[in-house]
């Protein structure tokens, strides 16, 4: 994936900005702009939501609801947007009656987690989940960690999975099937077909669960996991190589990612560098509105994310959307966000 400076950026937006005679009006009542969504991208969400009122005075809330639930909510007009790492179905996309403009906004990474009470330290940040291993885990087949390692205690794996409709179920499963063969269906609310320990709510809920738990695993975005702590487990990728869900090894694994017309991609195959577990995520945005207020602010807001925002994402281990993407995403939010013609 593309990487670029802010001043480069800032540069070819105000040509940008010249040659195409866009106008983003700024002076727009106090108005606050809700959503919800999934927790992928929780973190980045919320680093934005205070840099954005520091720098503007404009305030934007977004709660996580799980990726289901954002876009229902979106499809209801309880909220102004939601967040996803899932591509919406075309029944899920028909079902927003003002139209749905997706925005991606970075690429993350899912950080299988655990914890192992009784364990040497040094032996804990060296836990290695082999591709073979992380699957069998994930369909029962292996339930002790001696099977992992056999330096490990003779303690059952407690696997902690999310409930309900979940963004990280559906990235975690869908890098399963790549590597299993089939063996596990990508599913945003699968049916694992074992008799797992606990199932929580996206991100925090699980979180929690493997911190209470000895001898847990479960999975979660990467920076949650830093915040909380939690002993993040080294992946086999393609290479071969174990690695974490760095930042540069997040990079390396969505260099290649194509867009789109409509911003959406393609799913991530099997990447054979960097760390395997990764999705990019998005903004889900109406593109009609009946109040004014609402489409300045929510233009105001995409604009923010997508030039000052931009700027946050690798300080909390997301990658940036290539400036020539980034382009066409202001084009399309000035082009398309409208008010409704009735």
């Amino acid at each position: 994936m593309k990487t670029f400076t802010l001043k480069n950026f800032r540069l070819f937006f105000v040509s940008f900005l010249t040659l195409t005679a866009i106008s983003f009006p700024t002076s727009v009542a106090a108005l606050l702009l809700r959503g919800g969504g999934d927790s992928f991208a929780e973190p980045l969400l919320q680093r934005y939501s205070q840099e954005y009122e520091q720098q503007t005075g404009q305030q934007f809330k977004y709660s996580t609801l799980g990726s289901g639930g954002g876009i229902r909510l979106l499809a209801s007009q309880t909220v102004d947007f939601a967040g996803t790492s899932l591509i919406p179905t075309p029944i899920e996309q028909n079902q927003i009656e003002d139209g749905l403009l997706m925005v991606p906004i970075g690429g993350g990474s899912l950080s299988i987690v655990y914890n192992l009470k009784n364990i040497t330290r040094d032996l804990t940040t060296d836990v290695k989940l082999s591709r073979e291993k992380l699957v069998q885990i994930f369909t029962g087949e292996v339930s002790n960690w001696k099977q992992i390692n056999p330096n490990f205690p003779n303690q059952k794996i407690e696997v902690i999975v999310c409930s309900g409709s979940c963004a990280t179920s559906f990235i975690l499963t869908k890098y399963l099937n790549q590597i299993s063969g089939g063996k596990i269906p990508g599913s945003r609310e699968p049916n694992w077909g074992f008799r797992f320990f606990s199932s929580q709510l996206e991100g925090g809920g699980i979180a929690g669960e493997v911190r209470r738990i000895d001898g847990a695993i479960g999975y979660v975005p990467t920076r949650l996991a830093r915040e909380q702590n939690l002993s993040i487990a080294n992946l086999e990728n393609g290479e071969g190589r174990y690695v974490k869900p760095t930042l540069e090894e997040t990079q390396k694994a969505l260099l290649n990612v194509k867009f789109n017309d409509d911003f959406s991609t393609d799913d991530v195959k099997d990447p054979k560098e960097g760390y395997p577990l990764v999705s990019l995520t998005w903004l889900l945005i109406y593109k009609r509105y009946v109040n004014e207020d609402q489409l300045i602010a929510t233009k105001n807001l995409l604009t923010w994310i997508l030039t000052e925002g931009q700027e946050l994402n690798e300080q909390l281990e997301y990658t940036r959307i290539p400036e020539d993407v980034t382009i066409e995403i202001l084009e399309a939010v000035n082009n398309e966000l409208r008010m409704r013609p009735y």
